[in-house]
């Protein structure tokens, strides 16, 4: 069969036409077979699949969470000129202070057996101007029910750098009217980073507790490739001081 679509498509250009309008009748048909066969495969071999729930949590945490942009496809997976407060997703927003919008920003798909996450944030910057630049991500309600500042709140993360580039970790917790903030430079070992936001050393009212969130800055991003492969959260109790 390869044999004969490879001749027909040789020979294409010198049917007569009754032949080559049978031929591209038949083409057509195929090609639409063809493109179901492709489909369905891709879906069903892609890996890690989509919604994948394989999230890295110590033994006793009690919550873990992936945000959306790692887990399903986005309606929208590429933005190019990306403004500040621009929303990536529902839970994901990009600010800064950079009048030169030399930024693009992608959700691209993860395809091997070592990623849990099935999809990953590419995010290229050339030149940048401005002082500051961070990706808020806003975290389920769920992860403040029954927080205590006897928890520790985790957040894993799997980042490749083309260069060198300090990135922090910024917890956030509102209580009233009062936000407390625990930041953490990310060590990149081999791609992988641990953000450990011990509580105990925050002064916050349990029982006003009324969010929390992550800010992921970038210190001196300038003419940077960033690709986070994965980021998840979780929390789990410390053992008592």
């Amino acid at each position: 069969m390869m044999s004969r679509w490879s001749s027909l498509a040789h020979d294409a250009s010198a049917l007569e036409f009754d032949h080559l309008r049978q031929a591209r009748r038949k083409a057509v048909q195929m090609r639409g077979q063809l493109t179901q066969v492709i489909d369905a495969a891709n879906r069903r071999l892609k890996r890690p699949l989509d919604g994948s729930l394989t999230i890295p949590a110590p033994p006793e945490a009690d919550w873990s969470w992936r945000p959306e942009f790692w887990c399903e496809p986005l309606s929208k997976s590429g933005w190019a000129g990306v403004p500040t407060r621009e929303k990536l997703s529902d839970e994901l927003t990009v600010f800064h202070d950079c009048s030169v919008q030399s930024m693009t920003i992608r959700q691209i798909q993860n395809t091997t057996d070592d990623d849990f996450a099935p999809y990953a944030l590419g995010m290229d910057v050339l030149e940048f101007q401005g002082s500051f630049l961070s990706v808020v991500i806003d975290t389920p309600a769920t992860i403040i029910e029954g927080l205590s500042r006897r928890y520790v709140v985790r957040m894993d993360a799997q980042i490749e750098l083309e260069r060198p580039i300090e990135i922090f970790a910024r917890l956030n917790i509102k209580h009233g009217p009062n936000t407390e903030q625990i930041v953490s430079e990310l060590s990149i070992d081999r791609g992988g980073s641990t953000a450990d936001f011990d509580l105990a050393y925050v002064d916050i009212n349990e029982q006003r507790l009324e969010a929390a969130w992550i800010d992921l800055i970038f210190s001196d991003p300038a003419m940077s490739h960033v690709l986070i492969r994965d980021l998840t959260l979780c929390r789990y109790p410390r053992a008592e001081l």
